[in-house]
């Protein structure tokens, strides 16, 4: 007769020999592991938050009733049609696209080039420039918006919102449109698009936490090491310890059975 399993055997109740020395085995290692795993908990509770976005120039494309689509191409890429219309907005937004802040202006072809007559060999464009708020500076306090008083981004200091309507060469890009209507403009070495009408004075694309304040870029020289412990160090090697443990209970558990 095929003698039965340990699972069958060892059910609930049954008191069979060896029960007490796998709950006191059980027990050890709760002792051991919640302790390591509460430590993990509260190490990753401490960490960063996560920065609340970026101060930077989101690109828009007009559409139909005046509401926005998110540019998928950047400006040095995008070449508008004959008749469209270019968004630009200042603010503080996530980086992702879709979730930045939008002009508040509608864009409307027909009122923002009702003053610029069609011209043979040429395109117009209408362009929607939205400086944002003294909260998108990140001046509401008198701040500036990459810490220094060299910004120039002051409350009062933040320009109107302003349309305009380019007359340019058909495979004009976004980028020369804008050149067109709102120099000067400025660009960091990577190509991306800093300022238009020389607003911002300084910065670029600057990371704000989620108190408001503009954090260096990462990898900059002006990134503070710290003296501190490295929570991400102390919680893997809290993790490590755990494994470690389990791994240590599991082979007695096959050397005792």
């Amino acid at each position: 007769m095929r003698p039965a399993s340990h699972a069958a055997l060892g059910g609930p109740g049954l008191g069979l020999p060896g029960d007490g020395a796998r709950a006191r085995r059980r027990t050890a290692l709760a002792a051991l592991l919640l302790p390591l795993l509460g430590a993990v908990l509260l190490l990753a509770s401490a960490a960063p938050a996560q920065a609340a976005g970026y101060r930077y120039w989101s690109f828009w494309r007009g559409a139909e009733g005046g509401s926005w689509t998110y540019q998928q191409q950047g400006p040095s890429v995008a070449v508008p049609p004959d008749g469209a219309v270019d968004g630009w907005r200042f603010a503080l937004s996530p980086d992702g696209g879709q979730d930045a802040a939008k002009p508040r202006t509608a864009g409307s072809f027909a009122e923002i080039c009702a003053d610029t007559p069609a011209q043979e060999g040429r395109k117009r464009v209408a362009v929607v420039l939205d400086f944002g708020t003294a909260e998108d500076a990140g001046s509401v306090s008198g701040s500036s918006l990459s810490g220094s008083s060299a910004s120039g981004s002051s409350a009062a200091s933040v320009p109107e919102q302003r349309t305009a309507c380019a007359a340019v060469a058909p495979r004009a890009t976004s980028a020369e449109v804008l050149a067109t209507v709102a120099p000067p403009l400025r660009y960091d070495t990577n190509g991306l698009l800093c300022a238009i009408a020389g607003y911002p004075k300084a910065g670029c694309g600057d990371q704000v936490g989620a108190a408001g304040a503009a954090q260096p870029a990462a990898g900059s020289a002006d990134q503070s090491t710290g003296s501190g412990p490295d929570v991400g160090l102390i919680a893997g090697g809290a993790l490590v310890a755990v494994l470690a443990g389990g791994a240590v209970w599991q082979a007695r558990r096959r050397r005792h059975p």
